[in-house]
């Protein structure tokens, strides 16, 4: 167990005092407590430290997080007896015996010679970066739903390929080598050892054969290789950025990778500076990317982040000419892009970045010192920080001013942050009456406001906000210029506007993107070597030749930063000094290495052929298996990952490796699992608890209350002693710090690995996010334990099962079939629809239907064996097995629904007692007057008024009514 958790000792009653293992934990022999954990025949002692600890136990307390409180749900032990382990099925023998079988018999082994007239599924999980804190609960919810589609799609006959991997590249590893001096790639192999290991243990049939990490150098050959097709398209290329720089960490970050100027990992201070980088030409494939997300299966929401990300628009460049001290224009401009030219009438100052290239040409003296202040201040912050909409704009006037080239006015020069110099030309002209940003930062330094655009509706002119909608011109004429764009629309005013520019070189039309080039290096060790050399005698770029592929990394015993802004590889000297293959002329290896992000670009490619040493990809395999069709993952991938994944495809489609145009077909980002509710209570300064609705002002500190403590009234959670104390419900995303993390190798050893599936895909719809609740897991152990029950039979007195089954060779009944194919129709459909949660259901409604019947058909409960496979794949092959088969169910034809058997055959028949509706019965469609007759009789409302009445007559319409007509003075009679 990891530090700082404190170890629970367990001994079994009848066992000598030695120390021993319970699933992942070990126990001494020296007793401390007594307690007791589980059902009335799972009878434990617990010890413990005498730290807080976590506690696996059924029923009482079941899993906790590393957060639970002590032992304490437990009674004491009924007898100093032995006491035998009783389990509603034995999931400890069957899932071990099972994934063992498919091991050795590569049962999910998809062949590299197929059947190519099958239908292809190839289903992808993003795949990890396997971190040091291995899988918590939230990880399987994902691969479980791949899982379930994949057993699905093979018993429907399709060729499935199910691989995983590892994105295994990363600054963790490389953190931990410099604080422990272990090097990246040996903790690399044993965290991805211990994420197989957990993966396996639940059951996942994956591919293991065609496993790739990014780390190795027989897949970054490849990526490499890539690399060099960018470079010789001119896609790839290098420049002098102003980056985010980590001193602590020694390398760019990127701008989602800085929160508050600080790293997201370590908190250490992140400044801006300039740094000559290698960058990929995106931008280049704007239009595409943009386009093509139209023909995609995606959630819109993701398309729609793209398309923001992207962030096409369509304005015009204006130049601003730059003012000498005496009111002169000088012979520099300042270039600003615009979406709204119909406004430049209003623009009243120009802002330019602190990193514009201009800004040190302008400054005056006098505004010097503050205006290089500020700019430090600036160069701390992320991209994401200064454009945030709700920070307080802050700015510096930079001494100088500018000429407005249509109105002829001097306008300021300010510098302000939120301005950035990596979009548009880093400058903008501020139109303050007609944008919310410009006008707040306008206010704040009492600079003039302008309304040159009248909306149709007055009051909005008159309301003191930004109008930034369109509507009809005003104040936007210069005789002097010759232009007069009053009365106009918007629209007809850009486009006027757009066209004096161009004829007066004034400006332009220009089409601009918030998209900017993919800054692509890293001042990191552990990242693939970029594969070019730069000549001694002139500096010269010359990429290797792809027979030189891979360049590895060199073995290095100090990763940590050099503090010079060079990168760890710099201190190989005998690696970093080569000469060029071609000339022979001394040369220096590139430093700095790929980020991340390149691994990933491109690994469901390699999923199709892991091992081909002659090209990326085999054509014929890239053309049978692409694209992906159903890749599953997290949101938090939903904009960069995907659009570099795209932008690389693409080239690749462009240069003929690929066959399609895009590589995800379908995508679904499963949702979050949030750790388990807390409870939390307000206690003011004398320790009264203050109820959280109460809206009070006074000062109070928070109180955890334990779940025993709580229940739910109304839409609320309040004390259960004191049920006018409303309390706070939340839940976080697991984490280490939280101290939330629940590890499913507990879950798995306490339920076995078929009930964690089972829940997983049973807490909600798979795209929403849910708050684990381990008490809930005992609802889907339970169907699993009557599922074997119903087909196993109960347990014997030792707690063990029978062989064979309780089913008969007999032919199943009408109402039996009916109800198997009304199951199969629902769980396949749900299946199919990613509906996993009403696809249990499901199979619980059946489960309850058939305990219900005296015998159970081979014919029926064979099928419900293959319908539960999917999502319990263990307990369904174990079933399969002790109903006669002798090879594993992954590939038995999934069970069809049958039409006939779908048709509702019962109707509710409306009962007339002398004409006047008494009530309804449920009949058969071909159920004749007599059994019509019977069944009213027996039914509890309208047998009042028939038993024991003399019966005139009977009117019977099939389908549509039964009247009985009673002697109207035995009726009379009855009622009074």
């Amino acid at each position: 167990m990891s530090s700082g958790h404190a170890q629970l000792h367990l001994q079994l009653q009848a066992l000598p005092p030695a120390p021993f293992r319970y699933g992942s934990v070990l126990f001494p022999s020296h007793p401390i407590q007594s307690k007791r954990i589980g059902n009335s025949s799972f009878s434990l002692r617990l010890y413990h430290n005498g730290s807080k600890s976590s506690v696996f136990g059924r029923k009482s307390g079941v899993i906790r997080s590393s957060v639970a409180e002590e032992a304490n749900r437990a009674a004491e032990p009924k007898s100093k007896q032995q006491v035998t382990v009783k389990r509603p099925y034995p999931f400890h023998e069957i899932e071990l015996k099972w994934q063992r079988y498919w091991e050795e018999n590569q049962t999910f082994r998809t062949p590299d010679e197929i059947d190519t007239s099958k239908p292809k599924y190839y289903v992808l999980d993003m795949f990890p970066y396997p971190s040091g804190a291995g899988l918590h609960v939230g990880h399987p919810l994902g691969y479980t739903a791949t899982d379930i589609l994949a057993r699905l799609k093979r018993m429907q006959g399709y060729n499935v390929l199910h691989p995983m991997g590892w994105d295994a590249f990363g600054l963790p590893a490389e953190q931990y080598a410099i604080e422990t001096g272990t090097h990246p790639k040996i903790t690399t192999l044993k965290n991805i050892d211990r994420f197989r290991s957990q993966l396996k243990s639940l059951g996942f049939s994956y591919d293991w054969d065609r496993e790739i990490s990014t780390t190795e150098p027989e897949y970054y050959r490849w990526t490499q290789w890539i690399f060099l097709q960018l470079l010789k398209r001119g896609l790839a290329y290098q420049a002098e950025v102003p980056v985010n720089w980590c001193p602590a960490l020694g390398t760019v970050l990127a701008n989602e990778e800085v929160v508050d100027g600080v790293s997201e990992r370590g908190g250490h201070p992140v400044i801006r500076k300039p740094m000559k980088q290698w960058m990929l030409k995106i931008t280049a494939y704007a239009d595409r990317l943009l386009e093509d997300l139209d023909d995609l299966d995606w959630p819109e929401s993701i398309k729609e982040m793209q398309r923001n990300w992207i962030g096409r628009s369509e304005g015009a460049e204006m130049d601003f000419p730059i003012l000498s001290s005496d009111g002169q224009e000088r012979d520099t401009k300042i270039t600003i892009y615009t979406t709204r030219p119909d406004t430049i009438f209003g623009a009243t100052y120009l802002v330019v970045a602190p990193e514009h290239p201009l800004l040190s040409s302008l400054v005056s003296t006098a505004q010097r010192k503050s205006v290089e202040e500020y700019t430090d201040l600036a160069s701390r912050k992320s991209d994401l920080e200064r454009t945030e909409l709700q920070k307080e704009k802050t700015g510096v006037f930079s001494g100088c001013y500018a000429k407005n080239p249509v109105s002829g006015e001097a306008i300021p020069i300010w510098v302000a942050d939120y301005v950035l110099g990596s979009y548009g030309t880093g400058a903008i002209m501020a139109v303050p009456a007609h944008d919310t940003r410009d006008l707040e930062f306008a206010s704040k330094f009492d600079i003039p406001i302008r309304w040159v655009v009248m909306p149709d509706d007055k009051n909005l002119s008159g309301s003191g906000k930004a109008y930034s909608g369109e509507g009809t011109v005003v104040n936007s004429s210069n005789s002097t210029v010759g232009l007069d764009i009053n009365g106009l629309s918007s629209k007809e005013a850009a486009s006027k506007i757009i066209e004096w520019a161009d004829k007066t070189a004034n400006g332009k039309k220009k089409v601009n993107y918030k998209l900017r080039d993919w800054l692509f290096a890293r001042q990191r060790y552990w990242g693939e070597p970029i594969p070019v050399v730069f000549l001694d005698d002139n500096g010269e770029t010359v990429p290797l030749l792809e027979t030189e592929l891979p360049l590895t990394l060199p073995e290095l015993d100090d990763f940590s930063p050099t503090g010079t802004g060079e990168p760890p590889l710099s201190k190989s000297v005998s690696w970093v000094k080569t000469k060029d293959s071609i000339s022979g002329k001394p040369a220096r290896r590139e430093t700095s290495t790929m980020p991340q992000w390149a691994g990933s670009c491109w690994y469901y490619l390699r999923f199709m052929d892991p091992k081909n040493s002659k090209e990326v990809v085999a054509k014929t395999k890239e053309m049978y298996w692409s694209p992906v069709d159903v890749y599953v993952g997290g949101a938090e991938h939903a904009v960069l990952h995907l659009l570099y994944s795209r932008f690389w495809h693409k080239v690749l489609y462009d240069i003929g490796i690929v066959s399609t145009k895009e590589p995800f077909k379908c995508v679904i980002n499963q949702g979050i699992i949030l750790g388990e509710v807390q409870y939390i209570a307000y206690k003011d300064s004398d320790g009264n608890f203050i109820s959280a609705d109460s809206g009070t002002s006074v000062e109070y500190h928070q109180e955890l209350i334990p779940e025993e403590k709580v229940m739910k009234s109304g839409d609320s959670f309040v004390m259960k002693d004191n049920p006018n104390i409303c309390l706070i419900a939340r839940s976080h995303k697991m984490s280490k710090s939280r101290g939330n993390v629940v590890n499913p190798d507990d879950v798995v050893s306490e339920y076995g690995a078929d009930s964690l599936r089972l829940y997983e895909m049973f807490m909600g719809p798979l795209r929403d996010s849910k708050t684990w609740n381990t008490s809930g897991i005992e609802g889907v152990h339970r169907f699993l334990g009557r599922t074997w029950r119903l087909i196993v039979g109960s347990p014997l007195s030792d707690g063990t099962f029978k062989d064979g089954t309780l089913v008969t060779d007999e032919d199943p009944t009408l109402e039996q079939l009916r109800s198997l194919h009304k199951c199969i129709a629902k769980v396949t459909e749900e299946i199919e629809v990613t509906r996993f949660n009403t696809g249990i259901s499901a199979m619980m409604e059946f489960l309850n239907v058939a305990y219900k019947w005296k015998k159970h058909p081979r014919l029926i409960i064979e099928a419900f064996v293959l319908l539960l496979s999917p999502y319990a794949p263990h307990m369904a092959e174990e079933l399969w097995f002790r109903l006669g088969h002798s090879k594993s169910l992954a590939y038995e034809p999934f069970p069809k629904a049958d039409p006939a058997f779908l048709k509702e055959s019962t109707i509710v028949l409306p009962v007339q007692i002398n004409g006047k509706t008494r009530g309804t019965i449920q009949v058969e469609e071909t159920c004749s007057e007599e059994n019509a007759f019977q069944l009213a009789s027996r039914d509890e409302k309208l047998s009042k008024y028939l038993n024991g009445r003399v019966i005139k007559k009977r009117i019977f319409v099939p389908g549509k009514i039964l009247n009985v007509i009673l002697d109207l003075q035995n009726v009379k009679a009855t009622v009074r």
